[in-house]
């Protein structure tokens, strides 16, 4: 698979990567269907047979157990690999959440060292904040960033779904290399908040994580109940009601396309997403379904292509909200 720079700072990374949050339980739920630990680590060593080593995880996704999955699998070849992995959401030792944001200089310092054991590395490829703690000047938290960098256990710095003004402010302080924000066909505010105009700018790479949709786009779920019970996506406004089927409609305009294509929805969805310059991280935790999603990294679109997309989800459509009231309170836009 096709390498890229991502960013400015030196780090080059496969097309698409590959986003393991589902791959454990998270916090006594499955969030995204029933985990397997070793169908999971199957698809990472799959993934990286095709090209695909650069792996996202986070220290919030179990607590701790999916960057403890992580380093299963890539042992003993760990430098083959690009990890990436996030702090921020305030854990407790023993994996207990507070649910608040943390980025002061102590905690980013204390959630480092317990990601690098975790992981069972002395360095982070790529270390993201993972939500902007609003009580915490960005500058504190980026500072303490770069001293992780100097002290080599981490390589390169991120942030995630931040607004263009947090970005600028940060990568006065340390370079950014990174920014990853959910971006799908469903879910563009990062264009229309004008953070992608910025990251162009200032050099700054873009990871898209969702870029199918929460799955949506796979055109697995008809109806809000084919979520099994204790999915998260039931408590989301996106999946719930009649925006539900009026999402279920511009999917099924997005598949009509795709089969005049003679490829999936989700691949025409996956092309979309790197025409648009973005790096991708579909999370999946089956063989069978990576192969498929690897595959649209060859999938080539013209203008044309983009523009009959864009018509059928032009920018601004109502899609619904991505997160529960709580959760997009945690965003920075």
């Amino acid at each position: 698979m096709k390498k890229v720079k991502l960013g400015s700072q030196g780090l080059e990374v496969p097309l698409l990567g590959l986003g393991c949050m589902g791959m454990t339980a998270f916090h006594g739920t499955d969030m995204y269907g029933k985990a397997d630990e070793k169908e999971a680590i199957a698809t990472i060593h799959r993934s990286f047979e095709l090209g695909g080593n650069f792996l996202d995880t986070a220290d919030l996704y179990g607590p701790f157990i999916n960057e403890q999955l992580i380093k299963k699998a890539v042992e003993p070849n760990r430098a083959d690999y690009i990890i990436a992995t996030k702090f921020g959401n305030e854990l407790e030792d023993d994996g207990t959440a507070t649910w608040k944001i943390n980025g002061t200089k102590q905690y980013v310092k204390k959630a480092a060292e317990r990601s690098l054991k975790n992981l069972g590395t002395d360095y982070i490829d790529l270390y993201y904040l993972h939500r902007l703690d609003k009580n915490t000047p960005i500058e504190e938290t980026v500072a303490a960033m770069g001293e992780l960098v100097r002290e080599g256990k981490v390589r390169y710095i991120g942030l995630s779904e931040v607004s263009a003004d947090t970005v600028r402010k940060a990568h006065q302080i340390h370079p950014v290399t990174a920014v990853q924000s959910e971006y799908s066909l469903f879910e563009r505010k990062v264009e229309e908040y004008g953070v992608l105009q910025s990251l162009q700018e200032l050099g700054i790479g873009f990871v898209a994580y969702s870029p199918l949709g929460r799955g949506f786009i796979t055109g697995q779920f008809r109806t809000p109940e084919d979520f099994p019970e204790d999915d998260f996506r039931r408590t989301v406004p996106r999946f719930q009601g009649k925006q539900f089927y009026k999402n279920i409609e511009l999917l099924e305009a997005v598949e009509a396309m795709a089969a005049q294509k003679q490829i999936t929805a989700s691949q025409l969805a996956l092309a979309w997403v790197l025409a648009k310059g973005a790096i991708a991280i579909p999370g999946t935790k089956r063989v069978k379904y990576l192969e498929e999603n690897i595959a649209a990294a060859g999938v080539v679109l013209d203008a044309a292509d983009l523009d009959k997309l864009e018509s059928i989800l032009p920018l601004g459509i109502e899609t619904g909200n991505p997160y529960n009231d709580f959760g997009m309170a945690m965003n920075d836009y």
